[in-house]
């Protein structure tokens, strides 16, 4: 049997003595706040035990983790026909570029990029009457955890600065890929970002990814199906250009934020969550990445 406390708790000691710990985000100037030195981490294991070690019970500014949640929901109302709008291929591009969007006539490489998030925000924007609302009740919903909020500080931060995300959905806009005005999908879209919570939190919410759709009520949010699509997408597209090496080192779907967050996850097994807020130059946390890769190397457990 594997001690997976033992293993998080040696993970959080070494983290605490690496020097290089990577560089906030200071682009969103809220998240510049935030201090370099925080580690936590938090795993669910499939028999819902708990692990944790470090600050895994201090909130966080989940970001771009908040992707895979929009597109959960986004697929359960609408199906397959959220692919006609988006495509499933890894980009290999930065989070946030917007070349391949023009070349490839406003359809984004996948859903987990800016451009492919603002269009599921479109279409949740379309599908919901009170899209804020109705999205977070969804995330508390799955979670269990109605004190999941959004940071109104951070969302506002992102909008005075999120002037690439203003040219993205307008590109899109050009294109006939975005329904909505710009500004109530971009609205929609930055509080979505915003989300905060802590790894306790995080791994919760995420669990149902690696328990078949069914969060840890047994409440079913998701297909088989659909799980092992959002599941794939996160292999191949949750880290931007660093898909690969997060495939090659660490072995698992997983999903990155620029708020220094990480989850990750191997189906029937586990669920982790990690939170350092130092990224490292492809935007994906420094330690989060080491931390993981020292996970599945202890417990020799991931999908290869």
């Amino acid at each position: 049997m594997i001690d997976f406390q033992r293993i998080l708790t040696t993970i959080n000691e070494a983290a605490s003595k690496e020097k290089n710990k990577g560089k906030i985000a200071d682009y969103i100037p809220e998240l510049a706040k935030v201090d370099v030195n925080n580690f936590g981490i938090h795993l669910i294991d499939n028999k819902q035990q708990n692990y944790s070690a470090g600050n895994s019970e201090e909130r966080f500014s989940i970001q771009s983790i908040s992707k895979v949640l929009s597109l959960s929901m986004a697929l359960g109302l609408i199906g397959e026909k959220i692919w006609t709008r988006v495509d499933v291929e890894p980009s290999g591009d930065p989070f946030n570029h917007l070349s391949l969007l023009e070349l490839e006539n406003g359809i984004p490489r996948n859903p987990l990029i800016n451009p492919g998030a603002i269009v599921i925000a479109d279409i949740l924007v379309s599908q919901l009457e009170n899209p804020k609302e109705e999205f977070l009740a969804f995330v508390q919903d799955i979670a269990n955890d109605d004190s999941i909020d959004y940071d109104v500080d951070v969302a506002n931060s992102e909008k005075r600065t999120g002037f690439r995300n203003f040219a993205a959905a307008n590109l899109l806009k050009s294109y006939g890929n975005l329904k909505n005005d710009v500004d109530v999908v971009l609205d929609f879209y930055f509080h979505q970002c915003s989300l905060s919570m802590s790894c306790a939190q995080l791994t919760n919410t995420f669990f149902m990814f690696m328990n078949h759709g069914k969060c840890r009520r047994n409440n079913i949010f998701l297909t088989v199906t659909q799980v092992k699509r959002i599941n794939a997408i996160m292999l191949t597209c949750g880290f931007y250009d660093e898909a690969g090496e997060f495939a090659f080192e660490v072995g698992l779907p997983g999903k990155s934020g620029v708020g220094g967050g990480i989850v990750a996850l191997l189906p029937n097994k586990f669920c982790v969550s990690t939170w350092s807020p130092g990224l490292n130059p492809k935007g994906n946390s420094k330690l989060g990445m080491l931390a993981l890769e020292k996970l599945t190397t202890e417990t020799e457990l991931s999908i290869f």
